[in-house]
């Protein structure tokens, strides 16, 4: 429990965060928590965990009075093994995500299965894991056992002894049912125990441990039957407050005289793209490429920038910048399609062409149009996908491997310097029209492996300011500086050369990764969801933005003026290149996640949710200037709120 601060009474509080954490390893450096919040965590997760027993007992119920009871041990051991299974698979979650069960965890089926399985295997305890699931599931099962024995069996023979009058067993079979029903809904209150009765502290961490395994997949399963509903275009807008999306547009200054005047209003207004001379785009979207390792970068002693660092001076590093999703897929969708559903594209949605879709609307401004990834097209149907969008090429591992044969094909892919190399020599040849790439890489991800002739890089540990709790954070550096790197080497390249003029180069994360820590702590809360956004192109004026606020929604509200592209696609966010206006709350800049957590300037709060504010960075000798903002909130849910909306209205079924 490196790093752990507890006070006294030292034993208690120590037992009650074993009970707290999901495991002694996982509990964050330097958190410290009243003991009040460490048993509200366990009172309220006991009120779930009774809630999934009672379920358990009516679902039972009538098995029960079908079957014999020697045959009882089964169905309730069955149900045993899969809360255990549950509660196994929520603790390694949370130690990947940062974040109990989500619909992110569908993706099992819906990814390469057999390479997350692999990934698994190579970088979770397995074994360990299973003999946990036998040990714990055995003894729940033997405990189900003599508590039937001591109190079931005993009661019938005692009723059946002093002959108890059957209106009193009646009655006592009834009160019983009643009390399964009342536990359940967890509450005497008409909302029953639900998601929005997870909130019970200050601490997200804290929070994250109240759901078990079950509920966790309980909530992610209403999420995801959520995002599959195109028949309700209001869904998403009544979860977030607002009945009609006039209502929301209201809140943010936008004209709402009926709906097709709020549509207009969501889109940037300046003539349909047409064919002509414009800018080269690439854009790259870096696996993992979380934005902590820039915080400590020293060229002599701890070198993880490689040829990225000089780069920089010359460039726009937007150094406060959140990923819209935890999830590579969910940020691919939630960046070419301004959507805060996902998954999107995975069903008939993505057999259409969405009309605003970024790679569309750049072959439409006569661009050539490519997508380039060292992963494999078929994770996701992107390869059918991306065709549909607007993608005149898609390039991935296969296609890297007949170019370079000496290419090897891992568990995500090739190498991504195979993809870089591509880059380079594809950038060579003449563009007869202009240029968008959009880049996926694929290389920094669990297992973290690098390829066998790479040389690692040395560097002085002692340097790194951040968590050092996970195993795989050296490893993790290491594939980190290597995709920055090949970054940094195609940046300079570019530059220095004949399209240097003629091109502009971005580059983004698509989310934060698990080994650089939990970012619990309230001073460290503000990292967690941070990626880089950096800019380079010739004659930028980088403006104020650069330290505010800011998140993927911003990114192509900001490039598609700077390349030439006036109108057609959706005002996500704002134009980072520009000023932003000062003064009232209404103008603060913001950061959206579209899996509802925003920041501002002051603090990180989920939507909705006065509660959850965590003040960023804390300084308690300016106490007063955080504070829940509704008005802010509330502009940040019409945003949200109004970009669910734009979606489920234009993609409904049968439209």
């Amino acid at each position: 429990m490196s790093g752990m601060q507890i006070s006294e009474p030292s034993r208690s509080r120590r037992w009650l965060a074993r009970l707290a954490s999901t495991t002694l390893q996982s509990w964050p450096q330097g958190l410290d928590v009243p003991l009040s919040d460490l048993w509200a965590v366990v009172y309220q997760g006991a009120r779930f965990d009774l809630k999934v027993c009672a379920a358990a007992a009516l679902l039972l119920w009538p098995v029960f009075m079908l079957l014999p009871p020697r045959w009882h041990g089964v169905p309730a051991g069955v149900l045993a093994v899969v809360f255990v299974t549950a509660s196994l698979i929520n603790l390694h979650y949370y130690g990947f995500y940062k974040t109990p069960i989500d619909p992110v965890v569908f993706g099992f089926f819906e990814d390469d299965t057999k390479a997350i399985v692999q990934t698994i295997w190579s970088d979770f305890p397995v074994l360990l894991t299973l003999a946990v699931l036998a040990g714990a599931s055995w003894a729940a099962i033997a405990a189900r056992r003599e508590l039937y024995a001591a109190l079931s069996l005993r009661l019938n023979a005692a009723i059946a002894i002093r002959h108890v009058p059957t209106a009193f067993v009646l009655l006592g079979v009834l009160l019983g049912l009643f009390l399964l029903v009342l536990t359940t809904k967890g509450t005497l209150r008409a909302m029953a125990l639900g998601r929005q009765n997870v909130t019970v502290t200050t601490s997200q961490f804290l929070n994250d441990m109240v759901p078990n395994g079950v509920i966790a997949l309980k909530f992610a399963w209403d999420g995801r039957k959520a995002s599959q509903n195109f028949s309700d275009p209001l869904l998403g807008l009544r979860q977030l407050g607002y009945g009609t999306p006039q209502e929301a547009a209201r809140v943010l200054g936008l004209p709402a005289g009926n709906e097709a005047e709020v549509r207009q209003a969501l889109f940037a207004q300046g003539g349909t793209p047409v064919p002509g001379q414009r800018k080269h785009l690439l854009f790259f979207l870096m696996e993992s490429w979380s934005a902590e390792p820039f915080l400590y970068h020293d060229e002599k002693h701890f070198n993880v920038l490689g040829r990225l660092a000089p780069t920089l001076s010359q460039a726009c590093h937007f150094s406060n910048f959140d990923a819209a999703q935890p999830g590579t897929h969910p940020s691919l969708e939630a960046i070419l399609f301004s959507t805060p559903i996902t998954p999107l594209t995975l069903g008939v949605q993505g057999q259409r062409p969405i009309p605003w879709a970024v790679p569309l609307l750049l072959k439409q401004a006569g661009y050539r149009t490519v997508f380039a990834t060292s992963a494999q097209a078929g994770w996701r149907g992107l390869d059918r996908v991306l065709k549909t969008q607007g993608f005149d090429e898609v390039i991935d591992a296969s296609s890297l491997q007949r170019a370079y044969p000496d290419a090897q094909m891992g568990i995500w892919g090739v190498w991504d310097h195979y993809l870089f190399r591509y880059l380079s020599q594809r950038l060579k040849e003449p563009q007869p029209q202009p240029l968008f790439v959009f880049v996926l890489t694929a290389t920094n991800h669990p297992p973290y492996d690098l390829p066998p002739d790479h040389r690692r890089v040395p560097r002085e540990q002692a340097r790194w300011g951040g968590e050092r709790n996970s195993k795989d954070l050296w490893p993790n550096l290491d594939t980190w500086h290597y995709a920055t790197d090949l970054l940094g080497g195609l940046v300079q390249e570019v530059r220095r050369g004949p399209l240097a003029r003629d091109t502009v180069i971005a580059a983004t994360g698509d989310h934060n990764v698990r080994s650089f820590g939990l970012y619990a702590t309230p001073e460290r809360r503000h990292l967690m969801s941070q990626v880089p956004f950096v800019l380079w192109g010739e004659g930028l004026a980088c403006g104020s933005q650069r330290r505010l606020p800011a998140g993927h929604a911003d990114m192509f509200t900001t490039l598609f003026p700077l390349i030439g592209v006036e109108g057609g696609y959706v005002r996500s966010g704002r134009n980072l290149l520009r000023d932003p206006q000062g003064g009232a709350s209404a103008a603060q800049p913001l950061s959206l996640g579209y899996y509802g957590r925003v920041r501002s300037a002051q603090g990180s709060w989920t939507l909705g949710d006065a509660g959850s504010l965590v003040c960023t960075p804390p300084d308690p000798m300016r106490a007063d200037d955080c504070r829940f903002d509704a008005a802010l909130d509330a502009r940040a849910r019409a945003q949200l709120g109004l970009l669910d909306w734009n979606v489920r209205a234009a993609l409904r079924q049968g439209r």
